[in-house]
Formats: structure tokens, sequence, C-alpha cells
């Protein structure tokens, strides 16, 4: 039996599908809410929260190897719950920024669940992906509104990853051995600037999308009222404010440990297309 959490998100939904496709056995899946959940043909929804210790037992009864998409609970609590449950692997998707931007908040909180996981006892995978290819939805409203884009940084280039690439490594990680205790850093194929991302949209879309760069002083004070201070701080050092050349490099992951290349930019904004009309 294999659990996804965080299945009905982006990466948890790929997951799904490619294990469903693969005869991977048994399959469940977690969600808030099952009766808005399309999960493919013979996936088990539990519906729950992570945070409910109830829920979160009777979701891990039988399971054998997790996907875990950390703080939607308390991870500590997820972890020995998941021990005491028998799970014997478990593939947690972290981040990049913990080897390129350490000195950060949500690094620093993504290594201490690294630490959790590998202390735990269980055996391990551990994904770091980069900025995902899906962060573009954010400026689907404006876009359908006829506002375009206004964005910070629109000139550097990030090697975006589409996130079911993130769900196709985790899908071999569970599935096939030689991937216990290895930490994978992914990126998508090549860097995508804001201003690219922006083109790719618009080509999808058959029309212009305009752009306008924004400062980031602009850019804070519009993420602060959303995520917070901290968060937007973040969020910006690692678009554009401070990037550096571990986080600008590309990667070839995804290829190796899938045997496929990775997904560009442009495939997730033709797959996603609706949400900008």
């Amino acid at each position: 039996m294999i659990l996804v959490t965080g299945a009905t998100g982006n990466i948890g939904s790929a997951l799904l599908g490619e294990l469903g496709g693969g005869g991977a056995g048994p399959l469940r899946g977690f969600t808030r809410d099952a009766a808005r959940a399309a999960f493919p043909e013979g996936v088990e929804a539990v519906e729950g929260d992570l945070a409910d210790p109830v829920a979160l037992k009777s979701a891990l009864d039988g399971v054998r190897s997790l996907f875990l998409v950390s703080r939607l609970g308390s991870d500590a609590d997820i972890l020995d719950a998941a021990r005491l449950a028998g799970v014997e692997h478990v593939v947690l998707v972290s981040s990049i920024t913990v080897q390129t931007h350490p000195r950060l908040g949500p690094a620093g909180e993504n290594l201490a669940v690294e630490r959790l996981l590998q202390d735990s006892g269980m055996a391990w995978t551990i994904l770091r992906p980069t900025q995902f290819a899906s962060n573009a939805a954010m400026w689907a409203a404006s876009i359908r509104a006829g506002a375009g884009v206004r964005a910070p940084y629109a000139d550097t280039g990030l090697p975006t990853i589409h996130p079911a690439d993130i769900a196709s490594v985790a899908r071999v990680a569970l599935t096939e051995a030689g991937h216990q205790g290895r930490t994978y850093a992914l990126t998508g194929p090549e860097p995508v600037t804001a201003r690219q991302q922006v083109e790719a949209i618009s080509a999808v879309l058959g029309r212009d999308v305009p752009f306008k760069e924004i400062s980031r002083q602009e850019a804070h004070a519009q993420m602060a009222a959303v995520f917070g201070a901290e968060a937007a701080e973040a969020v910006l050092d690692v678009t554009g404010g401070d990037v550096n050349d571990e986080l600008l490099m590309v990667r070839d992951t995804v290829a190796r440990v899938t045997g496929f290349p990775a997904r560009a930019f442009r495939q997730w904004a033709a797959e996603n297309v609706d949400i900008f009309r």
C-alpha cells in the first residue's frame, strides 16, 4: 500500500495518475474533501486532516510506502505515526533552497523535516525541487481580466520544473530499487525568466499578455499582504534578489532517474491554458 499526501495538489494528483497506470499495487490518496477528489479508478480516497491523529492513524493503516508533502500537519507527529504504523519508506518533497539558500527561514524548516525523516529509522528518499512551473498560476486572475502580469526580476531565469516531473521521480523512488537514502535536486530542462513565461502563456492563449517589470519593493508589498513579510523576502530572494550559481544550475536528475527528459515550461502552459482564459 502506498499513501499519497497532498493527493489533490499539483504533484500528488500527477503521482496518483502515474502510479494508477503502472501496476504499483494498492493506492490511497489522503484528502481533506473526498467528495471533490477526482482520483483515478482504483485509488482509495481517505478523507481527513493530517493534523488529526485519528484520521492520520486510519490513513496509515496497512501502508508501507508514504509520499509526504511537508507542513500539511506536524511533520514530527506524521513521521512518528508512520513509523508506528509500520511504514518502511518515505519519499519527502523538500526544496532546493536547503542547499542554495540555507539561511532563509523556509529552507531551515525544510532541512529540519529532512533530518526528522533521516533520524526516523525508516528508509527515505528526499526530493529537492526548484521553482515550480505551476507558480505561474498566481497570474491567472490578472491575465483573465486583461490586466497582464507585473513581476520583479523579469530577466532572471531559473530552471523552473513541471510538477509532473517531481511526481515522475517520486513514482520511480516509490516503486523501484536503488533510491533509498538518496537526495535528488530537481530542475527543469532550461532557465526560463518571468518575461519568457508570460510569452509562453501568450503563445498558448493566442493573444498578447501585457508584462511589466516592477521593483522589489512593490512586489514585496503585494506578497507580504498575502504571505507575510518574511515569506515575501524569501520568495523574492530565490526568484532574483539573491540568486547564485547553484540555484541557476540546470540538472539532469529527472532524465537520469525516470529515463525521460524534463518537461519545458511551455508544456505546462499548454496543459493549463484554460486557467488563463
